[in-house]
């Protein structure tokens, strides 16, 4: 049966996303191999990232975190030089880099390697 769950991102630079998730995200990752890094929340969770010439090619959400408090966590990634993503699509338009439902607020960035990442909170 299907257990844990957790992602895993690719990198072109890991040196680079290693310095990202740390300034950025306060992240260190618990173990590293050759070519990976490993990060843990908790138990039960968590992701890695790997080397791969393939980093930056999806464009799509890789990862996403939940909060409870969209706007403080924001101004503070914000302050560590995290740019927001803007997007004025059919169905989804952001306001200063938050796209609101009727359930949910949610805010997308990258990180050094291109990967799509989100932060949300359920109204």
């Amino acid at each position: 049966m299907l257990k844990d769950l957790h992602t895993v991102l690719p990198a072109a630079d890991l040196q680079r996303a290693r310095e990202f998730y740390h300034a950025a995200l306060d992240l260190d990752p618990v173990e590293e191999h050759a070519g990976l890094l490993m990060y843990r929340y908790g138990e039960n969770t968590g992701f890695e990232i790997y080397e791969t010439p393939n980093a930056g090619t999806a464009r799509n959400t890789q990862m996403s975190w939940m909060t409870d408090d969209l706007d403080a966590d924001m101004a503070r990634l914000r302050a560590r030089g995290v740019v927001f993503e803007d997007y004025d699509i059919p169905g989804m338009k952001t306001v200063n880099g938050v796209a609101t439902t009727d359930e949910t607020r949610a805010a997308w960035f990258r990180d050094t390697e291109g990967n799509f990442l989100c932060i949300t909170q359920m109204l």
